[in-house]
């Protein structure tokens, strides 16, 4: 025969070969539901595939054997072969190779085991309480669902929007960002310092806010995340914390590259229970300390001047999958240290009844929190509600969504009062609330947001010191005193635009008006003496004073990476 009807003909036989065997795999209605549980898996559907077109191989060669049995028998005694009987040969030798490379696949694939990827962690929510080999329960009234997996909770403001990691694996989930920002003051201020944010710190210049590489490491529910901070992070979050300065061992270097870092042990109980030591993100002020999970880049008074980590150990208990109860013990508030000779105590709960809904409560007591301060107390409460009003993903508008967050809190002891001037001092509170709405646009590629707040915070314990000649928040400075009754009320509103092209990436463009009833931000003169800082950090520079005024305007333009 000639090579056409030989080709012709293994084509034939091929696809016989496959009738014959999925004839044969033929079985009642109950085996055909086991068979299809069973081939839920790809790697279980791979290795039945091959097993089955094996089998068709395998019939195929017996066939053509038989077929080719007789001339090849005659050729032999002849003691010659014609090119058609050796080009059939080498076609049943090359069957007879694929099929041994598919068994040896199939072998490969049973030996090893499937590998599920994973989301991301957010700051909010729980990391997935099943193992990478179990698929992902969704189904809150199941027993064994993973919390807060039962909806997607991406549009929220504080979270992250990717919705998977394509690169992780069972037992690493890896995260980058990348967050660099050029910011337009109006002021002009001639030492290009921005005051009063604890998210942007220069105006005109193109500067890396924070660059983070690191991930989730999980594996026999024990669990670990780092995540580094490279950039201006890494010098002015402690410079804000003023525990460093108490004691020995420089604290603030020792975890100055380091945003969160902790481990600890899942349990299986209820829907999850986790036991987590280290440093972590404290949400209190529902932004995210990471600007692509927000809906603005500059936030609020109340997220901006509100811790954004916590140092010490945290209880994550899931009773329900929509509901998350949290106690913390930790060093301070947003301090690598204890202020004074007592640590801190707090918590969070966390509701979602429904993918529309999002109440967060954040509570905070017993810590001494003023440097050399022994005996002032601090308490704090913050609480917040997320909802999502419209949501048509295909409409012009897809989807929008609010949010309202309200601040109470205050000192007593010391020297100051929560109650009002008296006999134990002055009063000494916060007050303080911010509201943002969110629109989305084009299948939420594009959004804009729209939002402010305000704050009252009479002696200033809250209020981020400007860095006047180098003051750090353990130095003080006498421009911008920090005392008992110092009155400080403040108020702002953005308004932000969003392109996202890609669900790792958003371009943002941001416009901030912020004031305040007292000098407070950087005017044209700045807040750096001629020549750099003089002297101790904050102290005075004689014939030199800062140039503060009562308001701000500036445009932010970010490029904001997460994957």
């Amino acid at each position: 025969m000639d090579l056409r009807r030989t080709l012709n003909l293994i084509l034939t036989k091929l696809n016989g070969g496959l009738v014959r065997v999925l004839k044969a795999a033929r079985r009642p209605p109950e085996w055909r539901s086991k068979v299809k549980e069973a081939t839920k898996s790809p790697s279980n559907r791979l290795c039945l595939m091959g097993l089955i077109l094996g089998m068709a191989l395998t019939l195929i060669a017996e066939d053509l054997q038989a077929q080719t049995q007789t001339p090849n028998l005659q050729t032999a005694v002849e003691g010659t072969q014609t090119p058609q009987d050796q080009k059939i040969q080498q076609l049943q030798d090359k069957l007879e190779e694929i099929q041994k490379q598919l068994m040896e696949l199939k072998k490969a694939n049973s030996a090893q085991p499937a590998t599920h990827f994973t989301s991301t962690a957010k700051a909010s929510a729980a990391p997935s309480a099943l193992t990478e080999e179990e698929p992902e329960i969704t189904d809150p009234s199941n027993p064994k669902s993973v919390p807060f997996a039962f909806a997607d909770f991406t549009w929220l403001n504080g979270n992250a929007r990717t919705k998977d990691t394509p690169y992780a694996t069972r037992f690493f989930t890896p995260e980058i960002r990348s967050d660099v920002n050029y910011t337009y003051d109006f002021r002009h201020p001639q030492d290009d310092t921005i005051s009063g944010s604890s998210e942007i710190f220069r105006s005109s210049e193109v500067q890396v806010t924070q660059l983070g590489v690191g991930g989730d490491f999980h594996y026999d529910n024990v669990r670990a995340r780092l995540m580094t901070q490279f950039g201006l992070y890494s010098q002015t979050t402690p410079r804000n914390d003023a525990s460093p300065a108490r004691g020995q061992w420089n604290l603030a270097d020792a975890y100055r590259y380091i945003s969160e870092a902790y481990g600890g042990y899942h349990f299986n109980i209820q829907h999850g229970v986790n036991v987590d030591a280290g440093i972590f993100m404290s949400y209190v002020g529902l932004f995210s300390y990471y600007q692509f999970d927000n809906w603005a880049y500059q936030p609020s008074y109340v997220s901006s001047n509100t811790p954004w980590f916590f140092n010490g150990v945290r209880v994550q208990w899931f009773p329900t999958a929509k509901l998350k109860i949290e106690p913390w013990f930790i060093n301070g508030w947003q301090s690598y240290g204890r202020f004074n000779n007592r640590p801190g105590l707090g918590g969070q709960i966390l509701y979602r009844p429904n993918a529309k809904w999002s109440i967060l409560g954040n509570q905070y007591g017993y810590g001494e929190d003023a440097l050399g301060v022994s005996s002032r107390t601090r308490y704090h409460t913050d609480d917040s509600v997320e909802y999502k009003y419209y949501d048509r993903p295909t409409a012009r508008i897809s989807k929008a969504a609010a949010t309202l967050t309200g601040d109470m809190g205050c000192e007593s002891g010391g020297g100051v009062s929560c109650f009002g001037n008296g006999k134990n001092g002055p009063k000494q509170s916060f007050l303080g609330f911010m509201f943002y709405n969110r629109l989305w646009f084009d299948r939420d590629r594009y959004a804009m947001t729209i939002g402010g707040g305000r704050i009252n915070n009479p002696g200033r314990y809250l209020v981020l010191l400007p860095p006047i000649n180098g003051a750090t928040a353990a130095s003080g400075t006498p421009y911008f005193t920090e005392n008992p009754g110092d009155p400080y009320k403040a108020w702002d509103v953005s308004l932000t635009g969003d392109y996202m092209p890609s669900q790792y990436f958003t371009y943002r463009l941001e416009y901030n008006h912020r004031a305040a009833n007292v000098p407070y931000f950087s005017g044209p003169g700045g807040v750096t003496p001629p020549g750099g800082n003089t002297g101790t950090p904050g102290s005075i520079v004689p014939g030199w004073s800062p140039d503060l005024r009562y308001s701000e305007n500036r445009i932010t333009g970010a490029l904001l990476v997460k994957f």
